[in-house]
């Protein structure tokens, strides 16, 4: 076995990636303070073909050394807009049929291995802050929401990995 080169990955070109069909799902982070955590989201959303990340709240914005430390040059290639208040972006969406699902733990979430894509659906995935997750207020607007199913002691992923994780989930079955 040989690791491959990176001439041997056959990327595509930003040019490329722009004019691809589209994974259905669109990432909204919501006041995400770790700048590499934006950045490995981007990054996420680049190797899955995700169609826009919005950045809401506080969330900073591209370009930004920090976040290019982590996106590694995603923020060119992934469709990303900043708005200051998530709930304006849930409810944008929504009048779209974009299905917003919060990936947070509360009542009646489906977990992530039971939840299943519709045909010819979109979706919009909330993720919440590092400390805070998705306030109520995105929970009560959101049309559902998916939790992630932990068995240790700690209460919560990373927000870079719980999109690495969801995306994946998400992207399998689409391409199933």
């Amino acid at each position: 076995m040989r690791k491959l080169e990176n001439s041997e990955l056959e990327r595509k070109s930003i040019e490329a990636f722009k004019q691809s069909e589209k994974t259905p799902l669109i990432l909204v982070l919501d006041d995400i303070r770790s700048l590499h955590n934006i950045g490995s989201v981007f990054r996420t959303a680049d190797a899955f073909l995700i169609e826009k990340i919005y950045l809401c709240g506080i969330t900073a914005t591209p370009p930004n050394k920090e976040i290019h430390k982590t996106a590694l040059g995603a923020t060119e290639t992934v469709t990303w807009e900043h708005n200051d208040n998530v709930l304006e972006v849930i409810n944008k969406l929504k009048e779209e049929n974009i299905t917003t699902l919060a990936i947070e733990q509360v009542e009646s979430a489906v977990f992530l291995q039971d939840f299943k894509v519709g045909k010819n659906k979109k979706y919009a995935l909330v993720f919440g802050n590092e400390v805070y997750g998705v306030s109520q207020e995105a929970v009560a607007l959101c049309d559902g929401c998916i939790e992630i199913p932990q068995l240790g002691t700690k209460h919560s992923l990373n927000i870079s990995v719980s999109a690495g994780i969801v995306v994946w989930e998400l992207f399998k079955q689409f391409n199933n």
